[in-house]
């Protein structure tokens, strides 16, 4: 059996990349990527497959729909198309309403700033997950997707490794408690490490691949 570091370096080296990397987003705290990735949160937190929503988040960032002033001045139709060319079909309507009343939501709350969210949380993670789910469309699971995001920049969340990330671990023989596998992961990047964990539960094929890549290079 490979050991469990080899595992990860397996996982990293070949889905080593977060979700915002997918979509085109360059993270950092400010406005505009913060707001990005809670738009591809929403996305992603619905049963539809991951590249769907990637590809639907960059298609909604090409039709200008940046920010959330953007975003609620837009068309209702202008946002169902963009998510139709994404992929997105199967939930487009709903959530085309979803992110105008989320982005109207931002704006009247916080000011269009997610960072005045988090303020308001004052550092307390549960509160933070609490305030997320008020945006319309976003769940527990969309918190979860959103904060293992943002962790890189909001190091408060950080290390972020939520139940789908956990169960990539256990698909791995990895250990699903956060902090030993925190320590498994040394020094790689925590949004990085967790988005290779989900990759690895959404898809058997992914844990299977790296543990026979480990298995082969302990033969090496």
């Amino acid at each position: 059996m490979p050991s469990q570091q080899k595992v990860i370096k397996e996982l990293l080296t070949s889905y080593g990349h977060t979700f915002a990397e997918d979509a085109g987003i360059r993270l950092k705290n400010t406005p505009q990527p913060l707001y990005q990735t809670l738009v591809l949160a929403c996305l992603l937190s619905a049963r539809i497959r991951s590249s769907a929503a990637v590809a639907s988040a960059r298609e909604l960032r090409e039709a200008g729909l940046r920010d959330p002033r953007r975003m609620a001045d837009s068309d209702w139709q202008e946002r169902v198309d963009a998510l139709g060319r994404g992929g997105y079909r199967r939930y487009d309507e709903r959530t085309a309403t979803q992110l105008g009343d989320g982005a109207q939501l931002v704006l009247d709350r916080w000011g269009g700033d997610l960072r005045r969210m988090r303020d308001e949380a004052g550092g307390d993670l549960d509160k933070l997950r609490g305030l997320l789910q008020e945006v319309p469309g976003l769940g527990p699971a969309g918190a979860d997707i959103f904060l293992r995001e943002v962790q890189a920049v909001w190091p408060e969340a950080s290390p972020y490794l939520d139940a789908k990330a956990r169960e990539g671990a256990k698909r791995l023989g990895l250990p699903d408690a956060p902090p030993k596998l925190a320590r498994l992961a040394g020094d790689a990047e925590p949004a990085v490490f967790a988005a290779a964990l989900v990759r690895a539960a959404v898809d058997k094929n992914v844990a299977e691949e790296c543990k026979r890549a480990a298995e082969e290079s302990d033969g090496d």
